[in-house]
């Protein structure tokens, strides 16, 4: 089925509503007249999207930013969570990590 080219974002809510169907993604290409490959990717792309919106990441273009760019109030709040959120997680692998050496110092009889 060719088609005129069109960006497959255009087809988000097509896909998305096609794939609460159950319908499979070589269905999904059929019908929108994608290969399975592009659907898959599509799907994929999306998916990792949501999980940087659910997880508070700043989701930016790639590349250069334009000159005009202004950094909006929740670009900065979600990358200074993000920075903080980071760091929680060092300090808890420290924390594991210094507690599993103080139980091998003790089991080794040295402290």
């Amino acid at each position: 089925m060719s088609r005129s080219y069109r960006h497959i974002k255009e087809y988000e809510e097509e896909i998305l509503r096609l794939k609460a169907e159950g319908k499979t993604k070589r269905e999904i290409g059929e019908v929108l007249g994608f290969t399975k490959d592009q659907i898959h990717g599509f799907i994929t792309r999306y998916n990792e999207k949501q999980r940087k919106i659910a997880a508070g990441i700043a989701i930016r273009k790639k590349g250069r930013p334009p000159k005009d760019y202004q950094v909006s109030e929740e670009d900065k709040v979600a990358q200074l969570r993000y920075i903080i959120d980071r760091k929680n997680a060092k300090i808890k692998s420290l924390e594991m990590e210094n507690e599993l050496m103080r139980d091998f110092l003790s089991l080794t009889g040295r402290k």
